[in-house]
């Protein structure tokens, strides 16, 4: 792994093709933007917005909507639709193929071990004694939007992230941040990583006294409006909605029950309270930490989750998730308040988007309006390939690691065999393109070739990084889900995600034109008045700017 210093020596060598303060603050400092605050909305479907409208106060969602520029048409297509992959996108301005990011984990071939993209030893965790602050963001190759102002300000800018999940946190600060904060699951504290933080501050430790988590979970989640006023979701107890633990699927739910069921914090992180306390926590942040006190803008990534790893248990149709939003309205307009009293109301910009949005369950799907989707056994189909390819080329360990949508063949054994790598890659993929559910499977070598710049190719080739991607890489026909006889499902083919310009320099206005999430990054540095680097492969949003 690489340490922190050589990191940033990357970063700068990065960066070094256009210079540092290559476009000066302002000379009128008093008309710069003070505070950027890019909240990421996990799992988050732009339909929710126009569902939930009439149930939301005037603060929040509507503030945005009504004040802001809304970019309605919004897409970010990976490969492998996670937050794991969709916020180092969001945050970098480009796609895993760049930024390296291209899945919780992946095999090295190098070392024949599989590699986790966060878990780093030489760092520890800060805040905690334990040692979920094992990790770094060493794995992320390109530089965030947060580590691009730390280098044009000559690291004046002060830079942070507040999420639940750590991966959100430490993607979303980067390389350069000043500190990058989540809840440790056995704590219910917030804590960072030595990587960010070389002691806890002060006041995050007398945040944690307070010990939030346990006043959230030491009491019934009920619905915030009267049951019959959520007309837009299910009934409460729909059939086809399996609830927490398969068992509880209707309100009020027993939150210490939940969390004693599974020996942690990790159910809070499920309920709108987890937003809470990250919305709490990022306003303590920003008044010790002053940010947005003085002329050089600061970031803050604020990431909310929306049910978490829960998804899968309650549909986007469901009170829970309508629930979750309306807490979330109240948590926003809790927070543009709170900017207007201590940055001011004409001197921060706000930026709320989705690092990941969340489809529709096959069940529901199928059962309710009889659509033509069903599930991939991905554990069967890769044991038929296994044995396809001892059929072909003699009994041998042939795959050598399966993760999410990528296939490790087994180069090492291919090669002393005198087998051509991209014939089995090919034969491989052939074979996975017959199976009910699979749209396309493809072998690395067409993408090692440059052949993938129309069409769906182009969504796996934005993706596909040449020493950390699989040899085989296959997509779901839309609608259809792996489901896992070992694992729990975490999956979409939702490309679609919200983003939503508040703030200084924003004009009320809606604009229908496509507009890709690594747009986000440009965008903002052209806002504030910095040069973008020449790696992004966005471009500046005309609406946004004008």
């Amino acid at each position: 792994m690489l340490n922190r210093l050589q990191t940033l020596f990357i970063l700068v060598f990065i960066l070094s093709s256009f210079p540092v303060f290559s476009q000066q603050i302002p000379v009128n400092q008093s008309d710069q933007t003070r505070l950027v605050v890019v909240i990421n909305v996990e799992q988050m479907r732009t339909d929710y917005i126009s569902r939930f409208w009439n149930q939301f106060q005037q603060g929040g969602f509507r503030r945005l909507m009504n004040e802001g520029t809304v970019c309605s048409n919004t897409s970010m297509d990976l490969h492998i639709k996670k937050n794991i992959t969709g916020v180092p996108t969001l945050f970098t301005g480009v796609y895993p193929a760049r930024h390296g990011i291209v899945n919780d984990s992946w095999y090295d071939r190098l070392r024949e071990k599989e590699v986790s993209a966060l878990e780093d030893n030489y760092y520890i965790t800060v805040g905690s004694d334990s040692e979920e602050g094992q990790i770094s963001s060493a794995n992320l190759l390109m530089p965030t939007i947060g580590d691009v102002l730390k280098l044009n300000s000559q690291n004046e800018a002060k830079v942070f992230s507040v999420a639940l999940n750590a991966s959100s946190a430490v993607l979303s600060a980067g390389h350069a941040a000043d500190g990058a904060y989540w809840m440790d699951e056995l704590t219910g504290h917030m804590i960072s990583t030595s990587y960010f933080v070389d002691q806890f501050p002060d006041w995050a430790r007398t945040f944690n006294d307070k010990r939030f988590a346990d006043l959230y979970l030491d009491r019934d989640w009920t619905t915030l409006l009267p049951a019959t006023s959520y007309t837009e979701s299910l009934e409460d107890d729909y059939i086809l909605e399996p609830g927490y633990y398969q068992k509880w699927n209707t309100f009020p739910y027993n939150l210490k029950k939940l969390k004693d069921r599974a020996g942690s914090y990790k159910v809070l992180k499920t309920t709108p309270f987890g937003n809470t306390m990250v919305k709490d926590f990022a306003l303590a942040l920003i008044e010790a930490e002053r940010l947005g006190q003085d002329y050089v803008p600061d970031l803050l990534a604020l990431n909310f989750s929306s049910m978490d790893y829960e998804q899968g248990s309650f549909s986007p149709n469901s009170v829970e998730i309508e629930d979750l939003y309306l807490r979330l309205d109240r948590n926003l307009e809790h927070l543009l308040n709170f900017l207007d009293q201590k940055v001011g109301r004409n001197r921060y910009l706000v930026v709320l988007s989705s690092a990941c949005s969340t489809n529709y369950p096959v069940a529901y799907l199928k059962e309710e309006f009889n659509m033509p989707v069903g599930f991939v056994a991905p554990e069967s189909m890769i044991a038929l390939l296994k044995s396809f390819l001892n059929i072909s080329y003699g009994q041998g360990e042939w795959v050598e690691f399966v993760t999410d949508q990528q296939i490790y063949l087994n180069r090492e054994l291919i090669e002393k065999n005198g087998l051509e790598l991209g014939d089995v890659q090919r034969k491989a993929a052939s074979f996975i393109n017959q199976f009910e559910g699979i749209k396309l499977s493809l072998p690395s070598v067409d993408f090692e070739r440059g052949d993938y710049l129309k069409s769906q190719l182009a969504t796996i080739a934005d993706s596909y990084n040449l020493k950390r991607s699989g040899d085989v890489l296959f997509m779901l026909e839309d609608g259809w889900q792996p489901e896992y006889k070992f694992k729990r499902t975490i999956y979409t083919d939702n490309a679609r995600v919200p983003l939503i310009w508040f703030g200084k320099g924003i004009q009320k206005r809606t604009t229908i034109k496509p507009v890709d999430g690594v747009d986000v990054v440009p965008t903002l540095l052209n806002l504030l008045g910095f040069d973008i680097p020449d790696y992004c492969i966005g471009k500046v949003i005309p609406e946004v700017s004008q």
